[in-house]
């Protein structure tokens, strides 16, 4: 009777490793397209893919070319939003406002000053 539970939880256990191992695997490949410039960082808030869905925010961000966690945290504090919070667990306002600030950062001049602004008042509206 022991043997048999014994027996299952192992199988589970083999399995949550297996799913860590290829969730890992996902998002290291994703860390590496976002920092080669091949997918942007907003693209993957947007759309929230299978791996980065329980991510959190500042992972995301710091695996960006000249991101380092003081960028990302003044970034996320303007806009009200906690680092440690997953990807996954963003309401559509939040997605939005950090997608348009994130955009405007490849963008200068009076579009990304006007697109800062912009995500701001949204980000604030939500509070």
């Amino acid at each position: 009777m022991g043997d048999t539970a014994s027996a299952s939880g192992g199988q589970q256990h083999l399995r949550a490793l297996a799913r860590a191992n290829r969730v890992r695997l996902a998002r290291a490949e994703l860390k590496r397209q976002i920092a080669a410039e091949e997918i942007s960082a907003s693209q993957v808030i947007l759309d929230c893919p299978w791996e980065a869905a329980s991510m959190s925010i500042s992972d995301l961000l710091m695996c960006q070319r000249r991101w380092g966690r003081a960028r990302c945290r003044r970034l996320l504090v303007s806009l009200g939003v906690p680092e440690n919070k997953q990807i996954g667990t963003l309401t559509q306002r939040q997605r939005g406002a950090l997608a348009a600030v994130l955009s405007a950062n490849g963008r200068t001049g009076a579009d990304a000053l006007a697109s800062r602004a912009r995500a701001r008042h949204e980000a604030l509206v939500v509070a």
